[in-house]
């Protein structure tokens, strides 16, 4: 099998999946966008999946996504997302070729990418990661959902940054189901100060259909697309 015939198998059958979850909680397969969470795996395969009609891809580690997106062919194809935990630091250089930064989840990472966006000459779309691990937030990414209107008005407010919605994980080990609903409330406050910010991106190959039953918007979806990962270089 080629490696073309492996991404349309994978990518059948995830939207086969994504379809049966709508009809159970009577939404449409339209009103969801698939990113393809390309970590780890080579430009050529995001090029193939352009190739299929794939518009969004996710990336999580800084260095392997600046090098994978400059050697896109089919870029003009693309929305890049962001999608991994991002240092402060390197804000400013993910904003100058990340149409899409997931992860934003604190105060000093608006502004870092708002100077970043407007550096590069661009403007940069941001969904709040808040955390929904209701016990132990201590080293986990996310703002406290208390906090998540914080850091969305902040965005708003940049003028180079667009505020689309919220993101999250589910916790590790525990039902998915009730922690999207938390994410569904988080993002319904937003909405309610910010109607534009239409995004809930949540759910992956393992628990897609618990967040489109809470209302996802996007889902991030790796290995059921792409499959194992290759071993890291």
């Amino acid at each position: 099998m080629s490696r073309r015939d492996e991404l349309v198998a994978g990518l059948t059958a995830v939207r086969e999946r994504v379809e049966r979850a709508c009809a159970a909680s009577g939404r449409r397969p339209d009103d969801l966008e698939l990113v393809a969470v390309t970590k780890f795996f080579p430009a050529s395969d995001a090029d193939l999946l352009a190739e299929l009609g794939v518009r969004h891809i996710g990336e999580n580690r800084h260095q392997e996504a600046v090098e994978k997106v400059a050697a896109l062919r089919r870029r003009d194809q693309l929305t890049v997302h962001f999608i991994g935990q991002l240092q402060t630091n390197k804000a400013a250089a993910v904003a100058a070729y990340a149409d899409v930064v997931q992860s934003v989840d604190r105060l000093r990472l608006v502004d870092a990418l708002q100077k970043g966006a407007h550096r590069a000459g661009r403007r940069v779309g941001v969904t709040v990661q808040v955390s929904l691990d209701e016990h132990d937030h201590e080293g986990r990414a996310g703002a406290l959902p208390e906090d998540a209107p914080l850091v969305a008005d902040a965005v708003a407010r940049a003028p180079d940054l667009d505020l689309l919605g919220v993101m999250a994980v589910a916790p590790l080990g525990a039902d998915p189901a009730p922690a999207f609903a938390r994410l569904r409330k988080v993002a319904d406050g937003i909405r309610e100060a910010h109607p534009g910010a239409t995004w809930v991106s949540a759910g992956m190959s393992s628990d897609l259909e618990a967040a489109i039953a809470e209302g996802a918007t996007h889902l991030r979806v790796g290995s059921a697309i792409l499959g194992s990962r290759p071993s890291l270089r």
